[in-house]
């Protein structure tokens, strides 16, 4: 937890402070000066006697006790500054600017820890190294600019990268969007993004306190507790939206399962914010644009209209509206010809609500009303307003003001325009409005806001008995891929439905197997880990000479152990697989199965334990959803039972945490039951 004296410390002490405001030590102090930090606030500088109108010490042994250090000078001496205020002037709070540690080489990473060890000793907090500081509404310690709005109805930001950081305040700052909160984390040597995310989370005051966090984050190094307050604020109201840069990560490696191939860190990020409620963004101005719909009032329902008096910007709304889940209905509603009667011939009120390059101040005012009081079939308005460039549009932007606070239902600004009334989009934002620019982004923004779902989450029902007999199956069992019977008394055991199955060494066995596979079957190599790649499968095998044949053929392929059978089954090819993901747990992959699973990938990924809730909302979002389901009179698949099966997969990597990859590929589906048919479990002891 973040130490109470690094949010609110009653004194500061800048170790480096400057007159130079061009540096860290002089710009940060710059910022608490005119910001009108009410503390007490020091400067320390070998050189200098008095700093920017303040007393300034030239050594620590001067000093008086202070609750926070901001320490910008040169890596080496940060050890020595830090024992000194820990144990003479206990300080418990830190923020270093100082670059050269861990970040750097390993030397620097000794350094580093040295540092964490002496703030650790007191109970102190440290933020950093290698970052731009905390901002607050107690006080701006960073050595950045702009310092953006500050009030408890802004955002919490909190940011791996103060460039970063920076780059999204100022352009936030010229949305209109407003912060409670910024913190830089750098290094994370103590304190990282998942840590100021627990303390936000652990003080979270509904009364008082934002619900809307925004996070930008370089590694996820504590993924269950990001996990546990990001769904602990959801459930208290929040929204969390969120960058995670290094998507492009060589996760895809000449992996020996098709779940290998498949998931990877990155996959286990979606999978992570998926489960914790958290909306995943790529870029900055995406961020910016789901976290300024986010202050807005929340969508009471899918049927937007559009108003605007420019066509295009319309029409690419709607398209990107109406493929994402929201809808852009028609407005049949009885009044709406005696709307149409106050706006100018050639206006449209179907939906889009267009009323022409003409259309006044008087004339919007009057399209909100009418969406707002007598269109039922509305929930939400969004509003295009632009200019040429030939008349003031003041007016405009002044009823749009006073609509958005009046209206019942939520109204979102978009304002092309910014560089032909800039000034009046600039006074616009200064009463309070966030702005959007860009109706894509800003629609793109809006469905996955509306997409984004806190399902029930699971934990794995426990049953000792089978943790038992699971345990026992592979405690003499090496690393690397288990043989196909143990796999079928594991499948046995947890229960997910298996086809009749036997492996033989030899001709006289295979024989012999006639009265329990029967014809048609299916043969398959054992040894080789991609079957189909070596010719190892056979199938629809109608007799004995066939059996024989392929048998031999299968048996001489390299790497050939023996050769498993089964009869033939029809119908559709599923696949569900798991991987173990580092300290993200196990990933668990479903979707279509077969030959071309990695090139059709049409697949979903969850973080286990997965509740049905989970399961269900991710099958419906499978594009073979709809043929999974039945259609045109065609039947569908056993969907519970696939369900169910995913759930077993769920709870079996629970009671072995040993498995690195699994594979069911393909389970064979049909309306009246779905079974493994081949199928492949990797351990790493």
């Amino acid at each position: 937890m973040l130490h109470s004296k690094l949010i609110n410390p009653m004194s500061i002490v800048v170790v480096g402070a400057s007159d130079n405001t061009q540096s860290p030590g002089g710009k940060v102090l710059k910022n608490l000066l005119d910001s009108g930090y009410k503390g007490k606030l020091f400067g320390v500088n070998p050189k200098l006697t008095r700093v920017q109108g303040l007393p300034c010490y030239q050594n620590l042994d001067d000093l008086p006790d202070v609750d926070l250090a901001i320490i910008a000078i040169a890596a080496k001496y940060c050890i020595p500054t830090v024992k000194q205020l820990t144990e003479e002037k206990h300080t418990k709070a830190f923020i270093i600017f100082s670059a050269g540690f861990s970040e750097q080489d390993a030397e620097g990473a000794e350094m580093e820890q040295e540092i964490v060890r002496l703030i650790d000793k007191v109970g102190g907090s440290l933020l950093g190294p290698n970052n731009i500081g905390l901002l607050n509404r107690n006080y701006t310690g960073v050595f950045t600019t702009p310092i953006p709005k500050l009030d408890a109805k802004g955002v919490d930001f909190i940011s791996g990268s103060g460039a970063t950081a920076v780059f999204i305040i100022e352009a936030a700052m010229a949305k209109g969007l407003s912060f409670n909160s910024v913190y830089s984390v750098g290094n994370s040597a103590q304190i990282g993004v998942e840590d100021v995310l627990e303390y936000l989370d652990v003080t979270f005051d509904k009364e008082k306190d934002p619900k809307v966090k925004l996070l930008y984050i370089e590694s996820v190094n504590k993924p269950q507790k990001l996990l546990k307050h990001a769904r602990s604020l959801r459930e208290k109201g929040c929204y969390i939206a969120a960058i995670k840069a290094g998507s492009s990560e060589a996760g895809s490696r000449a992996a020996s399962s098709h779940t290998g191939a498949i998931a990877n860190a990155d996959t286990a990020v979606d999978a992570l914010f998926q489960k914790a409620g958290i909306i995943r963004c790529y870029g900055r101005e995406e961020l910016i644009y789901v976290a300024g719909v986010l202050c807005y009032p929340e969508l009471p329902g899918k049927n937007i209209a559009i108003i605007t008096h420019a066509g295009g910007p319309a029409v690419m709304l709607t398209d990107v509206l109406s493929k994402n889940g929201l809808q852009v209905p028609k407005i049949t509603n009885s009044k709406a010809t005696a709307l149409l009667e106050q706006l100018y011939p050639g206006s449209s009120v179907a939906n889009p609500i267009d009323f022409l390059a003409t259309g006044t101040a008087t004339q919007l005012g009057t399209i909100i009303d009418y969406c707002d009081k007598y269109f039922d079939e509305i929930d939400t308005m969004v509003v295009i307003f632009g200019s040429p460039g030939l008349f003031d549009i003041s007016e405009v932007y002044e009823v749009l003001h006073q609509k958005i606070k009046s209206s019942k239902k939520p109204i979102f600004p978009i304002l092309p325009s910014v560089v032909n009334v800039s000034k009046e989009i600039t006074a616009f934002i200064n009463k309070g409005n966030i702005a959007f620019f860009d109706e894509v982004l800003f629609g793109k923004a809006l469905t996955k806001i509306a997409g984004s779902k806190l399902y029930q989450t699971a934990t794995n029902p426990w049953n000792e008995t089978k943790s038992l007999k699971l345990k026992a199956l592979i405690k003499t069992q090496k690393s690397g891929y288990l043989s196909p019977k143990i796999v079928q008394q594991i499948f046995d055991i947890i229960g997910i439905p298996r086809v009749v199955e036997q492996v033989v060494f030899d001709e006289e066995t295979l024989l012999k197997l006639g009265d329990v596979i029967p014809f048609p079957c299916v043969l398959k190599v054992v040894g080789p880990v991609h079957k189909t790649d070596v010719g190892g499968v056979r199938l629809n095998i109608k007799n004995e000479k066939e059996l024989l044949q392929n048998f031999k053929e299968l048996k001489a392929i390299p790497e050939a152990v023996g050769v498993l059978i089964q009869p033939m089954i029809s119908g559709m090819e599923l696949y569900v697989g798991a991987k173990k993901e580092g300290n993200f747990g196990h990933t668990i992959v479903f979707g279509l199965g077969g030959i071309l699973i990695e090139i059709i990938k049409d697949i979903q990924i969850g973080l286990a334990p997965l509740s049905t809730a989970e399961i269900e909302a991710s099958i419906q979002r499978l594009k073979a959803y709809p043929v999974l389901k039945g259609y045109r009179g065609k039947e569908g698949i056993a969907l519970s039972q696939f369900t169910q099966i995913i759930r077993k997969v769920s709870e079996l990597v629970a009671y072995l945490p040993e498995i690195a990859e699994l594979d069911i590929n393909p389970l064979m589906a049909s309306k009246k039951d779905v079974v493994a048919v081949d199928a492949r479990i990797r351990i790493k002891g």
